[in-house]
């Protein structure tokens, strides 16, 4: 090869490499232009040594919307708050390996936003879509480190969305409070809490959607409403236990929803397995009591509309107890374990309880399980249809199903087995029916009345499978 052609191909050679290093190092700059920074850029450390609360408010306050935690342990002593409305669209986001332990009161993060109006687009102030709807927080876990740590709370804000967040050791997982619209609570961890899972607290809200949600073992309850104006609660597909605490906790439920001082209603709590524990004191599964003191209510007026469907309830002292309520549908479920009662209906109005199965099966009886008194208790109620459930066994009551004080109380189609006691029991009932429904106790040396009806008046039993004889207070039924 001639000396001219060799310089000539050097000089080929450094000219593309001079170009691929060119091109590779601007393609380098454009990649890193293009990345989205976390809060290491900021300042954050995530040896869960360093106080990272500066760091990361100053990642809310700059603006850059997408809050990006990388893999780490970063700790915050102080709540980081994200005012919508100065900051804009703001997320939250750990990709499953980001942990912010809170080690100070008050929660790691509160969303503040200005939505004053109801759900209704017309509602709206320009800013709220402008600059503060759909906060979100994803992929992230929240570690408590002072008692009084919770995980999320969020005021005033619109279509706040929760989703793949972890809550555990804190106070309260995730704390609505004031007024929030159209709330997402998805594929969440709310666990080991000393306070309550999500908590509905003082709160004006509607459309709210809990679902495919672990809330377990929150010693204040699962699901809480109080002192709340609350419409369009959807709670599904969850697993929920265990929100109860101990012997010496107060009384609480997985899923309490009072509306004592406000109103409540709109409600629909399909396809969860609800349970644990007997031992807290007057523990539910669900406990539900539409009944204000802010507000004249009357039997005609109260609170309601509620449907529980397609739920699988156990090991509390109450499975459901619904107080004060109209316009209520209970069916589908399967119950059993309830140590003081499976249902318990108290001044309610127009309620559907069909379709369920309340068994006592050995399986699931073991320990101090033949205690559980399983039985169902209606009192101070009207117009109640209850057809089609199935009763098997119940343990030291008077009946398996009873019903005190009631009127219009239509029964029918009912299967109530070897209860080992009377059957159905009235008091004081009047214009109701008991029908086509078979209620036997066939084991050897069983002798208790399959019917007793003691005052009350007009009252119809008819077409009925019985075994034994009814024991019918005289000028309490009517042969029409």
């Amino acid at each position: 090869m001639s000396k001219s052609l060799t310089i000539l191909t050097l000089i080929l050679i450094s000219f593309f490499g001079l170009a691929y290093h060119n091109a590779e190092s601007q393609t380098d700059v454009e990649i890193h232009a293009y990345q989205t920074p976390t809060v290491l850029h900021f300042g954050a450390v995530g040896d869960n040594k360093t106080d990272c609360t500066a760091a990361i408010q100053k990642a809310v306050n700059s603006g850059v919307g997408q809050i990006v935690f990388p893999s780490g342990t970063f700790r915050i002593t102080k709540t980081i708050e994200i005012n919508l409305d100065k900051v804009g669209y703001t997320s939250i986001s750990g990709g499953g390996t980001a942990r912010v332990v809170m080690a100070g009161p008050g929660p790691a993060f509160r969303f503040v936003g200005t939505h004053a109006g109801t759900a209704g687009p017309h509602t709206f102030k320009e800013n709220v879509w402008a600059r503060q709807s759909t906060p979100m927080v994803d992929g992230i876990a929240i570690i408590g480190d002072h008692p009084e740590a919770d995980g999320i709370e969020a005021t005033g804000t619109m279509q706040l969305t929760l989703t793949r967040l972890v809550v555990r050791n804190a106070r309260h997982g995730v704390h609505l409070v004031k007024r929030n619209r159209n709330v997402t609570i998805s594929e969440c961890h709310l666990y080991d809490n000393s306070g309550i899972g999500v908590f509905l607290d003082s709160l004006n809200l509607h459309q709210i959607d809990i679902a495919n949600c672990h809330i377990s073992y929150n010693d204040g309850g699962g699901i809480v409403a109080r002192n709340s104006e609350i419409r369009n609660l959807q709670i599904g597909t969850c697993d929920i236990e265990g929100d109860m605490g101990d012997e010496s906790s107060e009384p609480t439920a997985n899923i309490f929803l009072d509306a004592t001082d406000t109103s409540l209603g709109e409600v629909a709590i399909v396809g969860c397995t609800i349970q644990h524990t007997h031992n807290a004191p007057n523990s539910a599964n669900i406990r539900i009591n539409l009944k204000s003191t802010a507000r004249s209510i009357t039997a005609e007026d109260r609170h309601g509309n509620v449907t529980i469907a397609d739920n699988v309830l156990s090991d509390v002292q109450v499975n459901i107890d619904l107080q004060n309520a109209r316009g209520v549908t209970i069916t589908g479920n399967t119950i059993w374990k309830g140590y003081a009662r499976n249902l318990i209906i108290d001044n309610c109005k127009n309620v559907v309880v069909g379709n369920n199965v309340f068994d006592r099966n050995p399986r699931y009886h073991y320990g101090d399980g033949p205690s559980a008194k399983l039985g169902l208790l209606f009192k101070n109620s009207t117009d109640c249809t209850i057809n089609g459930n199935h009763i098997s066994g119940v343990g030291d009551l008077p009946a398996a199903m009873i019903f005190e004080n009631c009127r219009r109380m239509n029964i029918t189609n009912c299967s109530i087995l070897d209860v080992g006691t009377v059957g159905l029991q009235f008091k004081n009932v009047s214009d109701s029916r008991i029908s086509d429904c078979i209620i036997r106790d066939d084991r050897e040396g069983q002798q208790a009345a399959p019917i007793k009806i003691e005052g009350g008046t007009g009252n119809m039993v008819v077409d009925n499978l019985l075994t034994g004889e009814p024991e019918i207070e005289a000028g309490t039924t009517t042969e029409k």
